[in-house]
């Protein structure tokens, strides 16, 4: 069975004191966690800061982003190796907002996982239809095209470490969620396609998350489907109740 996820997407949101401060909370938590692995992603500046905390835990440390070159003149953005050296595990790759606010392509998404690959930084790749594109029918075929796109050059080997989060872009930020059956049809075609481009064992071995809206009443239901391996909490992740409560759902369901 793959192993459960439950990721906080703090985007910009917390003060350096109240970041350590939630930190705090998940890390004393985190140790009765068996079954679920617990990955928080802050701003850039508490990213050092939660090192320390969660440092002798087994809570992943996410940047929200990652560059795909060593150093140079990319203003505003922070290189992999940067990121390895103050103790990051992961790095969220092409966010719906980071594609609506910022440009972010299917290009730059694939150079920026491969980089993060390279460097020991498990990426978690963001996939997502617009409102438009699901009501005429082209789910599958948008979610397809970034899967295909970020996986471009990513071998095999490197494609099981991979962690995609499949997030409708209609229901971030809502308060609107997929539902289960809408969520487990996208998350299908996702390890359908990676089993084509790969084989079967690539495919069974990605885990893959849902996100957009997901909170402690709905989580329940949406777990239950087969191709649901966790969640990426955007609002429910900034306070420790709520974000504990999510992950103590998705480590009973995983007992």
């Amino acid at each position: 069975m793959r192993t459960p996820i439950v990721a906080g997407n703090w985007k910009m949101n917390k003060l350096l004191d109240e970041a350590r401060g939630l930190a705090g909370d998940v890390a004393e938590a985190s140790g009765t966690f068996e079954h679920t692995e617990l990955i928080l992603s802050p701003t850039y500046v508490a990213l050092p800061a939660l090192s320390e905390i969660l440092s002798g835990t087994d809570v992943g440390l996410s940047a929200q982003n990652v560059h795909w070159t060593e150093q140079g003149s990319y203003t505003g953005e922070v290189a992999p190796s940067m990121l390895e050296e103050i103790g990051c595990t992961h790095a969220i790759i092409g966010h719906s907002e980071r594609r609506q606010y910022f440009g972010e392509t299917d290009v730059s998404v694939n150079r920026r996982a491969r980089a993060a690959l390279e460097h020991d930084l498990t990426p978690i790749i963001c996939v997502g239809e617009s409102l438009a594109e699901r009501q005429n029918g082209e789910t599958e075929l948008k979610i397809k095209l970034q899967v295909r796109a970020a996986l471009s050059e990513v071998d095999a080997g490197d494609a099981r470490d991979v962690i995609f989060a499949y997030e409708p872009l209609w229901a971030i930020g809502t308060g609107e969620s997929a539902t289960p059956e809408q969520a487990q049809e996208s998350l299908a075609a996702i390890r359908g396609l990676l089993a084509d481009i790969y084989d079967d064992s690539v495919a069974s071995s990605v885990r893959i998350l849902y996100g957009g809206s997901v909170k402690p009443h709905n989580i329940d239901e949406l777990i239950q489907g087969p191709d649901l391996d966790g969640a990426l909490i955007g609002s429910a992740s900034l306070e420790s109740e709520s974000f504990l409560s999510i992950a103590r759902s998705v480590e009973s369901w995983a007992e």
